[in-house]
């Protein structure tokens, strides 16, 4: 039986895909470890989205490369979708983003029975409803390895969380690349999905993962309608990435400062008390101190739970790594400015939980003994202490402390 190792990094379809490998791994009779030394397979699932990612996956393989050179080594991921770190592990086998399931066959020759995924967490169920996407955006380097987008169906998504659910997941995760164009290509969208969804029995939530404002807009009104439905998170991400129009369009985003804000306006009019999360590009190429100003203005105004925040790094093959890029010490700096906004923001939007009562489904320990995590229906972290394992169960909690990224609570009934 060969043993194999797995690290995983980026988004959460990443995670998805990582998990429905070892899957098809421990089908194919292979035991996944959690000890790379011990492991006759190291296997990474790379992530390309940002510069810093892209060296700590870099240094990473030089490292693994070096110290076990008689141990099989794949690069998974998009990584492998557009022929990265060849250079440095030419003995590596590399399997695309496309083809996860494809990783016993890689190993053995054979198909093999594919079974359900080995999840990291026994309680939630990753689902990627597409691939792929329908953007241009200058400084995605993710679109070139992902492709154009690629919907699965309904009915396939929907059995594939019936098992899910049958398996003891509690929390269903929606996830792709842009949830908002899901659909497009196959007649059908991300609001009668998420309906199909809410329609299945059991007592479960659903987290709809992060959606870009130029698709969302036209979908706004059916969408929120399917939040309303009580097993649906009250939790929306939505990246701006500037508060300049100008920035906005030499990024390739298609929409405006007054869209973005508009989408945010109707979700918390219609959803009171929804969570709202973002991201911001801080230092894109021809960044204005006024763009930059435009950027805090809008974190100001609309006042985000969560906030994003990366520093600009030109990825290989995209527009942007053409354009004239900014002084790293000006984008250090603006870094910083817009971080300690956040911070503060932050803290004053989970201070006003404090006192309330909520019902949490409880997912996760903590980081000390006798101590869990679960998540309010705003979506919000809330930290408890328990003797008992609750974990899978929903407890009704009053919040108690509240800091800038959580919520602590004491459990009220259980």
């Amino acid at each position: 039986m060969k043993s194999v190792y797995v690290e995983t990094y980026g988004c959460s379809a990443n995670q998805a895909r990582s998990e429905t490998m070892e899957g098809s791994l421990a089908a194919n009779g292979m035991k996944i470890t959690k000890n790379m030394a011990r492991a006759d397979v190291i296997l990474l699932n790379t992530c390309i989205v940002k510069t810093p990612t892209e060296n700590r996956i870099r240094d990473r393989i030089k490292s693994v490369v070096r110290k076990y050179p008689r141990k099989t080594l794949i690069i998974a991921g998009c990584a492998a979708d557009v022929a990265l770190f060849r250079d440095i592990a030419p003995g590596a086998l590399f399997l695309s983003s496309h083809n996860p399931k494809d990783v016993a066959k890689l190993l053995l020759k054979k198909a093999g029975e594919i079974t359900d995924k080995k999840r990291k967490n026994p309680l939630v169920g990753i689902t990627e409803i597409s691939s792929g996407c329908l953007g241009s955006c200058a400084y995605c380097m993710v679109k070139l390895a992902r492709g154009r987008l690629k919907s699965r169906s309904v009915e396939e998504i929907t059995a594939e969380i019936r098992n899910s659910l049958e398996n003891g997941c509690i929390e269903i995760w929606l996830t792709s690349q842009d949830n908002s164009c899901y659909g497009l290509d196959i007649g059908s969208d991300l609001a009668k999905l998420v309906k199909k969804v809410s329609e299945i029995d059991g007592e479960f939530r659903v987290r709809i993962g992060m959606m870009n404002p130029s698709h969302l807009a036209s979908l706004m009104k059916q969408l929120i309608e399917a939040y309303k439905n009580n097993k649906v998170y009250r939790f929306i991400h939505i990246p701006v990435q500037s508060g300049s129009d100008r920035i906005l369009k030499l990024m390739g985003r298609r929409y405006s400062v007054k869209a973005f804000e508009r989408i945010a306006g109707e979700f918390r009019n219609s959803l009171p008390g929804i969570t709202l999360s973002t991201d911001v590009i801080v230092g894109f190429p021809g960044e204005s101190e006024s763009d930059f100003d435009g950027t805090l203005a809008l974190i100001e105004r609309i006042r985000p739970d969560i906030v994003n925040v990366s520093k600009f790094g030109a990825r290989p093959g995209t527009d942007a790594a053409r354009m004239r890029q900014l002084d790293n010490k000006i984008i250090k700096e603006r870094s910083k400015k817009i971080a300690a906004l956040v911070r503060k923001i932050g803290m004053e939007k989970n201070a006003e939980f404090a006192g309330r009562k909520y019902t949490i489904i409880v997912t996760e320990r903590g980081k000390h003994r006798n101590q869990y995590m679960g998540r309010n229906e705003f979506y919000k972290p809330v930290i408890i202490e328990s003797t008992k394992n609750v974990l899978g169960k929903f407890l009704k909690v009053k919040i108690t402390k509240c800091g800038q990224t959580f919520l602590a609570a004491k459990i009220i009934r259980s």
